[in-house]
């Protein structure tokens, strides 16, 4: 599926600038769970706060989480005529290249004109060489390209010395790399954070295994965002490890929800599972796109952010609870002035009951 042939999500909308957050909620006066929390149920929408979530789940439910962590992808950079450029680097793919794109230092947009041949000088000395657009190499116009460093390095150990966390325009200032993590991220891989669990805390976790509810995770790093042009999303890598496939298989068997915390998750999960919902530990690369054609078939709850406008994953969220609660949730949230991007409010979509 191309971003021409993507459908529109039901929801359609407009967001000001007062709705995006600029700055994480502990420079706001609040703590990472301080966030509020939107549930959208069969029967109700509720206001509550990102603590209140394990009241909102049931014992026996599985809760799947994203353990990527954040690694600094933005390189300052100087292109070829001599302009001035921010290179975001999305990912590294098998064959050694890397995935970028140029964007324009007043973070006002991606940089469209870069041509094959064309060399970018990043920090450290180091020179890319622009090779083909990426995915489509034909493309006489790209946001994304596939280039080569001049000379080997290790992508992860190089961002790590030279790099810093991405930003867009909506983010005010510059943020330390910890705060684009969620606490429980242990594998560094993803260009951009996987922020619908940003607002756990490690006590908050505790709290829902208290209470019974199982947690399991699966990787998925996650490249640069394509809200600019309500892209699908791209191949990103992934691992379903056997012990979270195992434990999603009985919680489905058990008549217990299994809620994704991500989009990231979801596409993880549903990669993973066969045509009936069966889920096997699975790794590699996908492409999945999920939306009117392909509903979800294993995850049944889904914890997100608030996705920008005809965003593509607005499709996903509706693959999983639906056009019409999706939609009603968010004009609940544009109703109360809910915060949107990485930094912002949360919601927890529960499309069906869960038995006991």
């Amino acid at each position: 599926m191309t971003a021409r042939t993507l459908p529109q999500p039901a929801i359609r909308f407009k967001l000001g600038p007062e709705r995006e957050a600029a700055e994480p909620p502990e420079r706001r006066g609040l703590t990472r769970d301080g966030v509020r929390l939107l549930v959208a149920g069969a029967d109700v929408v509720a206001h509550r706060r990102f603590r209140d979530l394990p009241a909102h789940l049931s014992p026996g439910d599985l809760l799947v989480v994203n353990t990527s962590g954040t690694v600094p992808a933005a390189l300052e950079g100087r292109r070829g005529d001599g302009r001035a450029t921010v290179v975001h680097v999305s990912t590294e793919l098998p064959d050694g290249t890397w995935v970028i794109e140029l964007r324009r230092p007043d973070r006002t947009g991606p940089q469209l004109d870069g041509a094959a041949g064309e060399r970018v000088e990043v920090r450290g000395r180091l020179r890319l060489r622009l090779v083909a657009p990426y995915p489509d190499p034909t493309a006489t116009a790209s946001r994304l390209w596939r280039a080569v460093p001049d000379n080997p390095v290790a992508l992860l150990d190089y961002l790590a010395r030279h790099g810093r966390p991405i930003r867009y325009a909506h983010p005010g200032g510059r943020f330390r790399l910890d705060e684009h993590q969620t606490v429980y991220a242990d594998r560094p891989g993803s260009a951009e954070m996987a922020s619908a669990g940003r607002p756990f805390t490690a006590e908050g976790l505790v709290r829902l295994m208290a209470r019974g509810i199982t947690v399991a995770p699966i990787v998925l790093h996650a490249g640069v965002s394509s809200q600019e042009a309500g892209e699908p999303p791209l191949p990103e890598r992934f691992e379903v490890p056997a012990d979270t496939a195992r434990l999603v298989n009985s919680a489905r068997c058990a008549g217990r929800r299994v809620v994704a915390v991500g989009t990231t998750v979801v596409r993880s999960l549903e990669t993973a599972a066969d045509a009936d919902g069966f889920v096997e530990a699975a790794a590699g690369w996908t492409d999945l796109v999920l939306g009117p054609d392909r509903p979800a078939r294993v995850v049944t709850g889904l914890i997100t952010g608030l996705h920008a406008p005809e965003a593509s994953h607005l499709l996903l969220l509706e693959a999983v609870a639906g056009p019409e609660l999706v939609t009603r949730a968010y004009r609940a949230a544009l109703g109360r002035d809910y915060l949107w991007h990485e930094f912002g409010d949360s919601t927890l979509f529960l499309p069906t009951r869960c038995p006991g």
